[in-house]
């Protein structure tokens, strides 16, 4: 796929390789933050666009990739949510495509609802291998430059990888030198999700959901139930008096539950 602008919703293409390896001294200063960091969360969301998203899990009518981006609607709604109960609370979310190789779509930055929005619709059609460690690698380097302590990495896969780094080497990489500063989260998708069970040996965590109900409902447990929430909950919690509700936008008017954050 070819490489598109950094900014402004667009994408662009890394072309650095990270199998190349790095000396020590390096890859530490790779875990510096390159701005001054502050309360609020950044999150990096990163999306199979290999070329098995082009099937369909069992039970759905549509392609996998359709569904997965249909369900990146679950994030927008809950940022949106968020972001009016916790308006001085800094949220930036970036958006990364995978396949042979890696591609940012928005860098992460401060929440867009816009930004995104153009991004997840302009996506093109799925193609190529599964770079999922070169996506986690790429991914990481922008969480540094975002200015907040608390960092996620959002995967969301229907395969193994097959081209560059492997997932589990680059997840112990990251939770060793940000001594886990980096916060990683999969989404098996149509997928075994023990494939991935490494995660759970670097306090990461790792859902399966194996058609687009499930997708959604997975993809809603992790970001907003667990991401937003442990934002606020995990030692940088705002003053109680600064709590307010933030609504489950992904129910039915009559059934909504709302949390209190």
């Amino acid at each position: 796929m070819a490489g598109l602008a950094s900014q402004g919703g667009c994408g662009r293409e890394d072309d650095a390789d990270p199998a190349v390896d790095t000396p020590a001294a390096e890859a530490d200063d790779q875990y510096k933050p390159e701005v001054d960091e502050g309360l609020g969360a950044s999150v990096a969301i990163l999306v199979d666009n290999s070329g098995s998203m082009e099937d369909r899990a069992k039970g759905d009518a549509k392609r996998k990739f359709v569904v997965a981006r249909e369900a990146l609607a679950t994030v927008l709604a809950a940022t949106d949510s968020f972001v009016a109960a916790q308006p001085d609370f800094p949220i930036n979310v970036g958006l990364y495509t995978f396949s042979s190789r890696v591609q940012t779509r928005v860098p992460v930055q401060r929440y867009n609802r816009e930004t995104l929005r153009s991004a997840i619709e302009s996506l093109p059609e799925p193609d190529g291998g599964t770079a999922i460690g070169d996506a986690m690698a790429a991914a990481r380097a922008d969480l540094y430059r975002a200015g907040t302590f608390r960092k996620y990495i959002l995967v969301v896969t229907d395969g193994e990888n097959t081209n560059g780094r492997s997932p589990e080497s680059v997840a112990r990489e990251i939770a060793r030198r940000s001594e886990g500063a980096v916060r990683m989260y999969f989404i098996a998708f149509d997928i075994d999700a023990g494939h991935f069970d490494f995660l759970r040996e670097v306090r990461g965590e790792v859902m399966g959901a194996g058609n687009g109900l499930a997708l959604k409902a997975s993809l809603d447990t992790i970001y907003r139930g667990k991401i937003l929430a442990e934002a606020l909950d995990a030692g940088e919690t705002l003053p109680d008096s600064t709590r307010r509700v933030i609504p489950d936008t992904t129910r039915s008017p009559a059934s909504s539950k709302e949390r209190l954050q």
